[in-house]
C-alpha cells in the first residue's frame, strides 16, 4: 500500500476519538480517587476506633491497684520491622554485607539468650493469680 494514495483520517473524527479516550480517562481517574478517598476514611475511622478502645484499656488497667510495679519489656526479637521498596533492600543487604557472619550469629544468639532470661525474670499480670479472676471475667 503506497501511504500517499491513501487518504487522511478526517479532523473531525481524530477530535472525537480524542475527546472520548479523555473523558474516559476523567472518568476512570474519578472513580479512581473517590474509592481511594472512600478507603483512606475508612482506615482512618478504624484507626481511631482501634485507638479508642487502646484508651479505654490503658484506664481499665490504671484502674487496677498494685499495677504500678508490674514492668512491661519489650524485647527486639518480637519487634518485625517492616520495610517497603528498593531503598530499604539495599540498606538491608549493605548492612548484611558489612558484617560478617560469624558475628552477626553470636550477637543474634545472645540477644535470644538475654530475651529467654528476661522472660523468665518478668512476672506478668496474666500470671498473677491476683487478677485471674478478673482475666477470666474478660475472656467470659
Amino acid at each position: 500500500i503506497f501511504l500517499m494514495q491513501v487518504p487522511a483520517i478526517q479532523q473531525k473524527r481524530t477530535v472525537a476519538f480524542l475527546n472520548q479516550f479523555v473523558v474516559h480517562t476523567v472518568q476512570f481517574l474519578n472513580r479512581f480517587s473517590t474509592v481511594c478517598e472512600e478507603k483512606l476514611s475508612a482506615l482512618s475511622l478504624r484507626i481511631q476506633q482501634i485507638e479508642t478502645t487502646l484508651n479505654i484499656l490503658d484506664a481499665k488497667l490504671s484502674s487496677i491497684p498494685g499495677l504500678e510495679d508490674v514492668k512491661f519489656e519489650v524485647s527486639s526479637a518480637n519487634v518485625i520491622s517492616v520495610t517497603n521498596g528498593p531503598v530499604a533492600q539495599a540498606a538491608a543487604d549493605q548492612q548484611k554485607a558489612g558484617s560478617p557472619q560469624s558475628g552477626q550469629n553470636n550477637t543474634q544468639e545472645e540477644g535470644l539468650q538475654k530475651t529467654e532470661v528476661v522472660t523468665e525474670n518478668v512476672t506478668t499480670v496474666a500470671k498473677d493469680p491476683r487478677y485471674a479472676r478478673y482475666l477470666k471475667m474478660v475472656q467470659v
